[in-house]
């Protein structure tokens, strides 16, 4: 998990970093021989749809078999819920929420205020996500501010994958490609599963835990950001390790991750209800 926010607003304070909102630009044009397949469009990766929390970043998300007359719901870290840390082992399900949350346009502006009215799922079990249900449709969403929810890739994504973090907390950007994945990722009394790695060009801090990591060329959120090593420890608190099958022990100081969120939409169902009992669906269960 990241640090307290004092300190990454110290951290910009010092860089100057965020004085702006940024939006990540289409990758280059590369030339290619006319007879070579053309490659897919690189989406424009902007802010439309991630929200800000009082500590966090988040987005409105959808599933693939979501429909506009659902509940909307809002994904961030499980490490970003109101009750604070869930201890390792604990999941949160239905809890009644009336959590607040910014919602942003393209450029990162403020729109308005959407509300919650439950956790529908939360855990830093196995994997570090929450996900609110609104107390508004999609459609409604759609009808008073223009914007479309972002959408989970229901497929895991490939290593090289260019991608974008986007934060809603500090309207900024990070852009750097799939590095890996690790095994397993253990800092201090948890333990996450196949994380993401990403390349050292996303140097996240706090405030961004919970922002969407966005696949460049689909436009589709593939993993939710939540921590980085800081400070080169081994397996402690904001000082991330990576586990691998065999046991062995790797420590990447200033190395960030994330965590993949393609098993998420089997879980849900018709009006995107919870059923940790369908078919397909691995997130942990209380």
């Amino acid at each position: 998990m990241k640090k307290p926010l004092v300190a990454a607003l110290f951290a910009l304070v010092i860089t100057g970093a965020g004085a702006a909102p940024a939006v990540a630009a289409p990758a280059e044009d590369r030339a290619a021989p006319a007879e070579d397949r053309a490659a897919p469009a690189v989406q424009a990766v902007t802010f439309a749809g991630t929200v800000s929390l009082s500590n966090c970043s988040g987005s409105v998300v959808r599933f693939p078999a979501s429909e506009d007359d659902d509940p909307a719901m809002v994904m961030s870290n499980g490490h970003c819920l109101e009750t604070g840390f869930p201890p390792a082992g604990t999941v949160v399900v239905d809890r009644a929420s009336s959590r607040t949350f910014g919602l942003l346009n393209s450029a990162g502006t403020r729109l308005g205020t959407l509300r919650a009215s439950k956790i529908a799922y939360g855990t830093m079990t196995d994997t570090d996500v929450a996900l609110y249900q609104l107390t508004t449709t999609y459609a409604q969403i759609k009808s008073s501010y223009g914007i479309t929810a972002l959408t989970l890739n229901d497929t895991r994504p490939a290593a090289g994958s260019a991608i974008t973090v986007v934060s809603g907390y500090w309207k900024r950007t990070y852009a750097c490609n799939v590095d890996g994945f690790a095994y397993r990722l253990k800092e201090g009394a948890w333990t996450w599963k196949d994380s993401v790695r990403y390349t050292s060009a996303c140097q996240t801090i706090g405030g961004t835990s919970g922002s969407p990591v966005i696949d460049n060329a689909t436009g589709k959120v593939v993993a939710v950001n939540n921590t980085g090593n800081e400070d080169g420890g081994r397996c402690t608190d904001n000082n991330p390790c990576e586990v691998s099958e065999s046991g062995t022990v790797t420590v990447r100081q200033g190395i960030n991750y994330a965590q993949q969120t393609y098993q998420i939409p089997a879980c849900f169902g018709l009006d995107n209800k919870l059923d940790l009992s369908r078919s397909g669906c691995t997130l942990p269960k209380p």
